[in-house]
């Protein structure tokens, strides 16, 4: 790299063994564990908060979780981190009501005959989960799963010659689980989450909506970050990276530069082409990252007039909100907590508007008020929980997780086991770390010059 001043004669940079770039889960585990190593580490935020693509707010008069929510005792790296703190989990409602919509007809039970009605299809659907994946948390020592992985969900569920209404039920199921349309989605992304579970689609689906972490996403972030020496910088929003062999350059669009041995790059797969990262990452990052994730979906709370009932509802596949459940329980309101495939579908500011889709699917409830992030637009995000396309397995995880000279990406876009869960974050987060801290001790044998600026 050529030129005439380096960055320390600029005078504006910082210098540190390892820079992380994203504060999520992904981020401050890896900040965490080298800095508690002994690695001066700085960590570098875009946006003014931690935690990534969990947000704990105050709306609708209560603190409400706009983005990730949900953890699980079979989700280990999660749980452990929990425990670590002292921080318990709190169990989700118990659902007494169900309705589902299919073939233009709204049908009402219990929740209990909803899960029957969806027993069967599901059992068919992924009773070759464990076929494919026998070693879950080594998706990428499954040399079978070539076979299946070009296959989309939406192809794997009509092959399944289910009668009419369970399919309409079983698609409109599969795209609240990916948030997202299934024409793309990639049936070995499903077979995989249920391997994960241990093969048992109920215990998939517990995974999903059954604990909470008591004091919300937030609360465990900031533990982590407690736990961490490293140093935060929020607001610091990364225009490009350059490496050479002496180390890399982290610039942001304020002019602050950055230097360090090792990075980490702790952002969502959608996020990575819109960094300027010389030398380019290679063709099979940047193709996985233009494709980006199947989650594209909305999260939308809505509060609704008087104590409702406790319920689930399941409308078609193609709603707008195609799922709702109430979440909160008041006095005299109920917070619904809903879901759709399209976040250019769902306005999560007008509230006449969640009035039409909620009629949809659940008619005769009066909207009071709505609150929501829309992840998709957000430009640090791109997108919502990562659920993958087809081809992802056989053609980019494996690049992905590779090392790009100082360079590692971490996050639940690629993690082995949880993909698309707080614990898929945390577990790359630790692969991320431990591996740029080896890279740290050989590093240590020879001494640092930071790169030149271009």
């Amino acid at each position: 790299m050529n030129s005439s001043s380096t960055a320390e004669e600029r005078g504006t940079v910082e210098t540190s063994d390892v820079i992380v770039i994203g504060a999520g889960f992904a981020g401050l585990t890896a900040a965490r564990e080298l800095s508690r190593s002994g690695h001066r580490t700085i960590l570098l935020e875009a946006k003014d908060r931690i935690a990534g693509r969990t947000h704990l707010a105050e709306h609708l008069g209560r603190d409400l979780e706009l983005g990730g929510t949900w953890v699980h005792w079979t989700q280990p790296f999660v749980w452990a981190a929990m425990g670590r703190y002292g921080i318990k989990a709190l169990p989700g409602p118990e659902f007494t009501q169900a309705s589902w919509t299919v073939n233009g007809q709204r049908h009402q039970g219990t929740a209990e005959s909803l899960l029957e009605l969806l027993d069967g299809p599901n059992r068919m659907l992924l009773a070759a989960a464990r076929r494919y994946f026998p070693l879950p948390w080594s998706p990428l020592d499954n040399p079978d799963v070539a076979d299946i992985d070009e296959l989309t969900l939406s192809e794997a569920i009509d092959r399944l010659d289910l009668p009419e209404d369970q399919r309409q039920l079983l698609r409109s199921f599969w795209t609240l689980n990916f948030n997202g349309k299934l024409d793309q989605a990639a049936y070995s992304q499903a077979l995989r989450w249920c391997a994960v579970a241990s093969g048992d689609w109920k215990l998939m689906f517990e995974a999903c909506a059954s604990f909470k972490i008591d004091g919300g996403t937030r609360r465990l972030a900031e533990a982590i970050l407690a736990d961490s020496t490293a140093e935060l910088r929020l607001n610091q929003v990364v225009c490009s990276i350059k490496q050479d062999d002496k180390g890399v350059l982290v610039t942001t669009v304020a002019g602050k530069q950055y230097t360090a041995r090792q990075l980490i790059l702790a952002l969502p797969l959608s996020v990575l082409n819109h960094i300027d990262i010389q030398p380019p990452l290679s063709r099979g990052k940047k193709e996985a990252a233009a494709r980006g994730q199947a989650g594209l979906g909305a999260k939308l709370w809505i509060r609704v007039q008087g104590r409702q009932e406790r319920f689930v509802a399941f409308g078609p596949e193609t709603a707008a909100l195609n799922f709702v459940q109430a979440e909160y329980i008041d006095h005299d309101t109920t917070t619904l907590v809903c879901f759709g495939p399209d976040a250019g579908a769902v306005d999560l500011t007008d509230a006449a508007a969640a009035q039409r889709h909620l009629d949809a699917i659940v008619p005769g409830l009066k909207v009071l008020d709505v609150a929501g992030h829309d992840w998709v637009a957000d430009e640090y995000a791109r997108s919502t929980w990562p659920m993958h396309y087809t081809g992802y397995l056989t053609r980019s995880l494996a690049e992905l997780q590779r090392p790009e000279g100082r360079i590692r990406l971490a996050g639940s876009d690629f993690a082995n086991g949880w993909g698309g869960f707080i614990d898929g974050a945390i577990e790359s987060g630790f692969d991320a770390a431990r591996e740029a801290a080896s890279a740290l001790g050989n590093d240590a044998r020879s001494p640092f010059q930071a790169p030149v600026v271009v």
